[in-house]
């Protein structure tokens, strides 16, 4: 598996170090400091989003201890539509450990009482803020 080696940038060019938003490239290198491997958008699921077959390319993927693995996904806003492809993964693939990284714990919409952390507890996710919790890493 190749890992990139990640220097530390603002969010302007995380584009051009191939990234989608300042967030990913700070959870790189936050893994690149603690000697993780960086093994960015390497994979891609197969699920089914009614009535068509989908692929989804999980942000981060980290290796266990164990010789396991789970995902990473950094989130800065999570959409309805984001939130049902991670229901429909979960039930179409219960086996795979994805888990979320968000910018901050904002409400899934303007006028809902509902937060992300919410959402991820009603429905099994492991969530954090900002960066992966050092006890994830550790697994």
């Amino acid at each position: 598996m190749s890992s990139k080696t990640i220097p530390k940038e603002t969010s302007r060019s995380a584009w051009k170090r191939g990234y989608r938003s300042g967030l990913e490239i700070k959870v790189a290198q936050q893994l690149e400091s603690l000697n993780v491997p960086v093994i960015y958008e390497q994979e891609k699921l197969n699920y089914e989003w009614p009535p068509r077959s989908s692929k989804y390319t999980p942000d981060f993927k980290i290796l266990t201890r164990d010789g396991g693995y789970f995902y990473v996904e950094t989130k800065g806003r999570f959409i309805a539509s984001d939130r049902q492809k991670h229901l429909l993964i979960k039930a179409q693939c219960p086996d795979i450990d994805i888990r979320f990284v968000f910018s901050s714990n904002q409400k899934l919409y303007k006028g809902s009482k509902t937060t992300y952390s919410m959402w991820c507890e009603k429905h099994g996710f492991s969530f954090a803020f900002k960066t992966i919790p050092e006890s994830w890493l550790k697994e």
